[in-house]
């Protein structure tokens, strides 16, 4: 087998990912490189791989095949190494009862934590500016089962900024939002790339807010990649009918410039 040459340009990749429960193969033989500093949007129909996809880019499900994070070997970092460089934002991410927003986003700080480095201003500072950026400073010692549902996925965005790495990995970050707050999340994850430099890879299945928001697309087909590159490039009918089959047509986004779907 032959191993690719990763550009110091990207931030995560994977080559041959082999991903299967029990006998049933979800992945096989799949590559795919991610960007540094750009949002990734990954997109297909359902059931074709995409959060498992996800899942084994941050090592949370088995799989075999190369990953790298940086260039670097994933699979030879331990597990707080690991999750120094990469933060997880699951599908349906739970939380202890009664649990406040503060103590949330704290919990993001929990790698840099050790026997010989406790807590320290230095992460109370990080916890506040995480907690302003999101908007949910104000929220801080609310119980975060109180909040509407985009409050709510503000403060889990706060926890995982919270955990400082470069690489963000968020699975549906959009999940039971409406329209409005699907964009004022997707907003935030820009500007999280805009003004901090990360990396952000996300889930999406909406097609207009994942060309809308994301640098790079990946699309998926059954367990392969079908292809990848910006929505300009390759959001294209042909596309849409072969991997979604979805008859639409793709016209020009009259606010952003962007391809715009247009189911017929």
């Amino acid at each position: 087998m032959t191993v690719p040459t990763i550009s110091t340009s990207t931030a995560l990749a994977a080559h041959n990912l082999h991903v299967a429960y029990g006998e049933h193969t979800i992945l096989e033989d799949l590559s795919v490189t991610l960007p540094a500093g750009e949002v990734t949007a990954i997109i297909g129909p359902n059931g074709c791989g995409k959060s498992t996809l996800l899942k084994a880019l941050s090592q949370f499900l088995p799989s075999q095949g190369q990953l790298t994070i940086n260039g670097e070997d994933a699979r030879a970092l331990s597990r707080r190494d690991l999750a120094r460089r990469l933060a997880v934002l699951p599908q349906s991410p739970q939380a202890p009862d009664g649990i406040t927003v503060q103590d949330l986003v704290s919990r993001g700080r929990h790698p840099h934590q050790s026997w010989f480095r406790q807590w320290s201003s230095a992460d109370s500072e990080v916890v506040d500016a995480c907690l302003e950026k999101t908007g949910v400073k104000e929220l801080g010692d609310r119980p975060l089962s109180s909040l509407s549902g985009g409050q709510r996925q503000r403060a889990w965005l706060a926890m995982v900024l919270a955990q400082d790495t470069d690489l963000l990995l968020l699975d549906e970050p959009t999940t039971y939002l409406d329209l409005a707050h699907s964009v004022d999340v997707l907003r935030l994850v820009q500007t999280m790339k805009q003004e901090d430099g990360r990396t952000i890879v996300m889930v999406l299945h909406d097609l207009n807010l994942a060309a809308r928001f994301a640098d790079h697309l990946v699309v998926m087909g059954p367990g392969r990649v079908a292809a990848t590159g910006s929505a300009k490039e390759i959001l294209t009918p042909e596309l849409l009918a072969d991997t979604f089959g979805l008859e639409a047509g793709v016209l020009t986004d009259p606010y952003h410039g962007g391809p715009l779907v247009v189911p017929r």
